[in-house]
């Protein structure tokens, strides 16, 4: 393998994070607790100037290092949404983390060496790339989730978390070495090459079995059922601001690998994987919709509402087309906008010694404060597909990516189970709207200005997305040459 400037200069954007954290890691060192916001707003800039070199890259795909990192459309619009979704995250969380005393250096450091890690993901075209940024993300999920030393929960769930995520690893590491024993190659090109030969393969079995091991681990990743077993648990025990971040990026992140996988890779097996994704997305439609009903902690519902909507976004990688691709990228793009307006509101409601995470928290909510009461009316009506928030689009999309691949059974099957999870996201409208507030008086709203107009225009981002999500989807279309 040839290196060049070329290669360098690709990885620009990825290159620029890495440096940014580790002068931020350097600067940190000499901050005191009381100059934690430097760290804050750089942070922050690290970001926003990775942005932006994402989307001043309007060259045509090109590879680099050999074909190991991809930079086409579908990388640049992932990035942008894991890069500005985390930039989200740092603006909700700091009034949070200062409430509690995790305002620290290590809370943002580990999130962007996270971003870094979904960077590489959603770029790989190698083997090595897929898991080099899926352990870097994962790794770093692991030490936040656990941030919180003086909670119990927060430390039991980062166990299941590390206990669950390593077997997962294992398992998709067990795939990718079956599938590099059938194709000889680590290059998703190459086996893309060699999995199109089909039964002609004379390591076809070989090959079905690590497919079979590469979709489990891809499950694992998104928390879809019948893999789902650390979401809950994890999502309730992480300090908020940290369960908004797993929350919302890794979904984007884990779309990508997904797609650089089974069809960057594994595009010539799609009759046996498509049937296998299609049960896992009954699966978590059935188990994340009807479990959801009873809970009555608001991060545990989320959790399983998170279950749900993964199966949803399964129905449009199910589809095997790029226009199904262009649907689940819209619909993991969707949800990640949509739970961060959920979980900002429930940061802005949280304060010291109050986590604001039962539905009961949120009683009365409209009286107190009518506008945040709104928006978070928004970010519930949008997660449960109610027209004309972007929500709803989001899941028309991928309900026909289903009915373009034949599968009339399963969008039949969403259908009824989106109408079952209307029940627990309207339960939290009616507790805000119509139950007696437990305290009058009005709402303490935190000091952080940014905050709270970001998540105001947040929340209106759904009302304005489901009335205007053409360009954003023909966005995805272009990314992925639909026709």
């Amino acid at each position: 393998m040839n290196f060049n400037l070329h290669d360098l200069v690709l990885l620009l954007p990825e290159s620029f994070l890495l440096g940014a954290i580790c002068a931020i890691l350097f600067i940190d060192l000499f901050l005191k607790p009381a100059q934690r916001h430097i760290t804050h707003w750089l942070a922050i800039a690290a970001l926003l100037g990775t942005l932006g070199l994402v989307l001043i890259d309007h060259d045509p795909a090109r590879t680099a290092f050999g074909g190991m990192i991809v930079h086409d459309g579908v990388a640049a619009v992932l990035q942008v949404f894991i890069l500005g979704v985390t930039a989200l995250v740092f603006v909700y969380a700091r009034s949070y983390l200062r409430d509690r005393n995790l305002y620290i250096g290590e809370f943002y450091l580990l999130c962007l060496f996270a971003a870094l890690g979904m960077m590489l993901l959603v770029a790989a075209g190698n083997l090595v790339i897929v898991y080099l940024g899926l352990e870097l993300f994962t790794l770093s999920s692991y030490a936040l989730v656990a941030m919180n030393r003086d909670s119990g929960l927060s430390s039991e769930a980062a166990i299941k978390y590390f206990v669950l995520g390593a077997l997962a690893s294992g398992l998709l590491l067990y795939g990718m070495s079956m599938i590099y024993g059938a194709t000889g190659s680590l290059d998703l090109s190459r086996i893309h090459t060699v999995a199109a030969l089909g039964l002609g393969n004379p390591h076809f079995v070989l090959l079905a079995f690590g497919v079979v091991f590469l979709v489990v681990g891809i499950g694992f990743k998104f928390g879809a059922a019948p893999f789902h077993m650390w979401l809950p648990d994890v999502y309730e025990g992480s300090p908020t601001a940290v369960t908004m971040f797993i929350a919302s990026a890794p979904k984007i992140a884990a779309f990508g690998m997904a797609y650089r996988l089974l069809e960057g890779g594994l595009a010539g097996m799609q009759p046996h994987w498509r049937e296998m994704l299609a049960v896992l997305a009954v699966l978590s439609l059935g188990i994340g919709n009807v479990v959801a009903i009873a809970q009555t902690n608001l991060k545990r519902m989320l959790a399983y509402s998170t279950i749900s909507h993964v199966g949803f976004l399964l129905l449009g990688l199910a589809n095997g087309t790029p226009s199904g691709y262009a649907a689940a990228m819209f619909y993991a793009i969707a949800y990640a906008i949509m739970t961060t307006a959920a979980f900002g509101v429930m940061l802005l409601l949280a304060r010291a010694g109050f986590e604001a995470e039962e539905i009961d928290d949120f009683k009365g909510l409209n009286q107190r404060n009518p506008w945040y009461a709104f928006v978070m009316l928004l970010a519930m009506a949008s997660l449960a597909g109610i027209p004309p928030l972007f929500g709803f689009f989001a899941k028309l999309l991928v309900l026909k990516a289903a009915l373009d691949a034949g599968m009339l059974w399963l969008a039949i099957v969403a259908i009824v189970f989106a109408i079952i999870g209307l029940f627990y996201y309207l339960r939290v409208i009616k507790v805000m709207y119509f139950d007696a507030a437990v305290d009058n008086t009005a709402l303490a709203l935190p000091a952080d200005v940014t905050f709270r107009w970001l998540l105001s225009l947040n929340g209106i981002a759904l009302l304005v997305l489901g009335v205007f999500w053409g360009p954003l989807i023909a966005w995805c279309y272009r990314a992925l040459a639909v026709q």
